[in-house]
Order: C-alpha cells, then sequence, then structure tokens
C-alpha cells in the first residue's frame, strides 16, 4: 500500500493543485464575464466553445502522449493553459473569451488523460479502489472548495486569475520533481454511436442528456445566484453545494444501483432533478437563500451522479473487450450535450429571466424519464451482479464508476483499467462532469 501511495503522490499532488485553480476559474469566469457586460446568451456560447474544445481534446490526447510521454505532455500542457488564464485578463470581446475558453477546454481535457492515465496505471489490483479513493478525495475536495476563493479578491481586477494561473504553475512542480517512471502511452478509442445505442440506448441518452442539463448549469450557476440577489462570494458557494451533494451522493446511489435494474434508478435521479429544480425555483422567488443552497446541494447530488450509472448500465450490457470503446463514445455523447447545452440553459435564462436556466433543467430532466421509462416497458432486464469500482476521478464533480459484474478477478483476468495502453481512455469516464 506504502509503495503504491509512493508511485502516485507526485501525479495526486500535481491534480490536486490544478483542480484548485480549475474551480475558482469555474467560478470566477462568468463572473468576470457578467461583470463586463456581456449578456447571459454569450456567456452560454463560451461555456459551449469548451464543451467542443474538452471533447476534442479527449481525442488529440492519446497521440499526443505517445508522441512526447506523460511527463512532458503534463508539463507543456499546464504551461499552455497557465498562459492562457493570464490571457483572459486581456480579454473584453465576446470572441476573445469563446478563443481562450475553447482552448482551455482542449488543453484540460488532454492534462486529465494524462492524470486519469497515469493514476489508473500506477494504482496496483489489490489497492486500486483505497488508491483512488485516496486520489479523488484530495482532487475533488480541491475543485469544492477553491470556488470559495472567489471572495479573496475582486473579480474585475486581474488577481484572481492570476492565483488560477499560479496554482495551474504549481502543478508543474510535483511532476517536475518526480522519480519514478512514467506508465506506457494509451492507444486510441474508437467511437461508435450507433452500435452502442443498438446495445444501450439508455445509457447513450442518458449521457447526451447529463450533458445537456450538468453542463448549463455548472456553466452558469455563478450568473445564477447573482441574478437572483446573492452576493458574489454566495453564489460561488452553489458551486461548492453542487459539488458537496454529488460527493455525499454518489456511493449511496452506487449500492443501490447494484441492486436493481439500474435504469430505474436514472430514471429517479432525472425525475428528483426535476422536482429540485422545481424546489430552486420556488426557493429562488421567495428569497429563501438558505433553502437555494441546500436545493443546489440537493441537486447536485442527482444530477451529478446520472453519468456514472449510465457507464454502469452499459458496462453491464457490453462484452468486456468492448468497455473502453464504450466508455469512449458515452464520453462522445456527454460531449455532444455539453457543447450545445449552455446554448438552450443561456437562451432560457434569456427569455425567462434567471429562472429560465432551472425551467430548462426540469423540462430536460423530464424528457430523459419519458424515455427511460418507456424503454423499461420495452425491454425487462435483470439487476446488476457484483459492485462498482473506482475508476478515476480526476476532472468530475462525481466519482467515476464501472460495473464489476461478470468480470473475472484480477488474478485469472487483466481487468480493462489494468492495460497499460488503455488506461487514459477508460477513465475518461471521470471528465464527464467538468462541464465548464
Amino acid at each position: 500500500m506504502n509503495s503504491s501511495l509512493a508511485l502516485i503522490w507526485t501525479i495526486t499532488a500535481a491534480t490536486t493543485l490544478l483542480q484548485a485553480g480549475n474551480g475558482l476559474l469555474q467560478a470566477l469566469m462568468p463572473l468576470r464575464m457578467q461583470a463586463e457586460g456581456i449578456s447571459v446568451a454569450s456567456i452560454g456560447v463560451v461555456a459551449a466553445a469548451y464543451g467542443l474544445g474538452f471533447s476534442t481534446g479527449c481525442f488529440l490526447a492519446p497521440s499526443f502522449i505517445r508522441h512526447v510521454g506523460y511527463i512532458r505532455a503534463f508539463a507543456s500542457l499546464a504551461a499552455v493553459v497557465a498562459v492562457l488564464i493570464l490571457a483572459m485578463t486581456q480579454a473584453h470581446s465576446t470572441w476573445a473569451w469563446i478563443v481562450l475558453r475553447g482552448l482551455t477546454g482542449v488543453t484540460l481535457a488532454c492534462i486529465f488523460t494524462v492524470t486519469d492515465g497515469w493514476i489508473s496505471a500506477r494504482a496496483t489490483s489489490s489497492h486500486r479502489g483505497r488508491i483512488l479513493s485516496i486520489y479523488m478525495i484530495c482532487t475533488k475536495v480541491a475543485l469544492m472548495l477553491s470556488p470559495l476563493g472567489i471572495g479573496l479578491g475582486d473579480i474585475r481586477m486581474d488577481g484572481l486569475f492570476m492565483t488560477v494561473s499560479a496554482l495551474i504553475t504549481l502543478s508543474l512542480l510535483p511532476i517536475a520533481a518526480t522519480t519514478t517512471t512514467e506508465p506506457a502511452a494509451p492507444q486510441g478509442v474508437r467511437i461508435e454511436v450507433r452500435k452502442l445505442f443498438a446495445t444501450a440506448p439508455s445509457a447513450v441518452v442518458g449521457a447526451f442528456v447529463v450533458g445537456l442539463v450538468n453542463g448549463p448549469v455548472i456553466a452558469i450557476t455563478p450568473v445564477f445566484g447573482v441574478s437572483i440577489g446573492l452576493s458574489q462570494d454566495q453564489a460561488a458557494a452553489l458551486l461548492f453545494a453542487l459539488q458537496a451533494g454529488s460527493l455525499a451522493m454518489q456511493w449511496p446511489l452506487g449500492w443501490l444501483s447494484d441492486r436493481a435494474d439500474r435504469r430505474y434508478v436514472i430514471a429517479g435521479l432525472a425525475a428528483g432533478t426535476s422536482l429540485v429544480s422545481l424546489l430552486i425555483l420556488w426557493a429562488s422567488t421567495q428569497g429563501a437563500n438558505l433553502l437555494v443552497l441546500w436545493s443546489f446541494a440537493a441537486w447536485g447530488g442527482l444530477a451529478l451522479c446520472i453519468y456514472s450509472v449510465c457507464v454502469a448500465h452499459a458496462c453491464d450490457i457490453v462484452e468486456p473487450g468492448q468497455i473502453v470503446s464504450t466508455v469512449g463514445t458515452l464520453l462522445f455523447s456527454w460531449a455532444a450535450g455539453v457543447t450545445v447545452g449552455p446554448l438552450f440553459g443561456a437562451a432560457a435564462m434569456e427569455m425567462m429571466g434567471p429562472q429560465g436556466l432551472f425551467i430548462y433543467s426540469g423540462v430536460a430532466s423530464l424528457g430523459l424519464v419519458a424515455f427511460i421509462v418507456v424503454r423499461i416497458l420495452q425491454v425487462d432486464r435483470s439487476p446488476a451482479k457484483g459492485g462498482f469500482a473506482v475508476v478515476a476521478t480526476t476532472s468530475s464533480a462525481a466519482a467515476s464508476l464501472t460495473t464489476r459484474a461478470d468480470v473475472q478477478p484480477a488474478e485469472e483476468l487483466p481487468s480493462v483499467a489494468d492495460e497499460p495502453d488503455q488506461n487514459g481512455e477508460a477513465s475518461a469516464v471521470a471528465r464527464a462532469d467538468t462541464a465548464s
């Protein structure tokens, strides 16, 4: 156990610093754009650019890592991100924000491929769950707490952007100082949306709707908070509540989904998301700020956990050798949703006021409920056998889970996560809740 920790402490420390900067940026950027007079619709376009860049980066990353290796890839990409963040201090037009945010999406996706692949390769079979849990806690806490730093500076000044850049630059130090050998580089992944939809349509549609809903909510939440009368630090605390709720609910929901058809869990989470969206609507119009905060925690505990259950449902169905392709395909489906979702969410806010974001969230979630219910009526499935195993947690708002059902023990059959040339893609599932 101690030797395994020694192998991952550098990448854990680096990713924790990176996520601290990323979490602060998620709160800072929309508030800065709003303060500069950029419309909510334009902020949605910027968020969509991030989704498009992120999905592009997911597929560029394996070849880049193969070319330069994990350590050089992380170092060069982190340096680029730090420069892009500094460039944001000079962004005064929507097009400038679109370009810079799109480029950060590409580079962060590549970085998360590096970190996910590294940690998956270094976590041994006998300690995999505990090692990845430690990794998850460190990076998750950084992503949760860092938005609260918005109250330590003035969003109209450049200090907070410099802080983000400094945190990302500091993430280079553990990587540069590492004395361990880097993992084998990943190979490519095949994207087969039509084939997977024929096999597991609930998972594909679920991943797409997760992008449609979670993308705009995470991206525009700080603007929503300010629009309903919260202070800037209170608006940033809503992001903390989303992440805290997702962390608290991930494991109980994983336990529940092991004991029933996972589609029931997906439908229940989507229905709960719709109901909590209505609660947020009511609480925000009544000025009940504390209830809004708790409602956001509940919303995060429901909506941000759907993707993991979708992945587990799909992996229950496909053959073990198809899991990497399945994960990549679901990531692509999520990326498609997160690219267009912020456009719809921002348009809803423009037409109906700040509450329009959660009207949109509630309607989209109900659409997923309707689709899943139809599928349950059409096809009966038995509850999954076996439990969940954490795959990786670098960039997610919630722990990412892969089913263990029908897979032999590690001594008999190597798991997908143990294949050195697949780690980057296998753990790409963990990136799907970063969408802002």
